[in-house]
């Protein structure tokens, strides 16, 4: 079994995950991820919709560099991966890896939906965290 690469990231519901963001009090302003710390008590917690468009996507054909990025890989292992940018309409735009085999097949403004990743890491064993993909 793995852990959430981080508590209070996403829930597990009957129609998927969805994402946590936060809804500032002061002026409704949304976040992702939900603030954490004294910065939380100035956010409501918002689930995301479950669904989202598309907004913009890259291929990421060199591994990243060490820290942040901590995949369990190396250079000769690495493998390419899509990642972008997900609108959740009336919401905000997240940012994550893109769960396709052929990035040819993205176009702006494709439906996305959330989905649950399995990551091998170098510094924490598997971990489970959010992703996208074709709705």
């Amino acid at each position: 079994m793995t852990v959430a690469v981080a508590e209070g990231l996403f829930v597990e519901k009957p129609d998927g995950p969805h994402l946590i963001g936060g809804r500032r009090k002061a002026d409704g302003e949304m976040k992702f991820p939900m603030p954490t710390g004294p910065e939380a008590a100035l956010y409501d917690p918002v689930e995301l919709a479950a669904e989202g468009k598309l907004w913009s996507y890259t291929v990421q054909r060199f591994r990243p560099k060490t820290p942040p990025y901590i995949g369990a890989d190396d250079d000769k292992t690495f493998k390419p991966f899509t990642v972008g940018y997900v609108e959740f309409p009336g919401q905000v735009i997240c940012e994550g890896r893109i769960l396709v085999e052929d990035s040819s097949i993205l176009k702006i403004g494709l439906p996305m939906r959330v989905a649950l990743e399995t990551f091998p890491t170098s510094t924490r064993g598997e971990v489970t965290t959010y992703a996208f993909r074709p709705a």
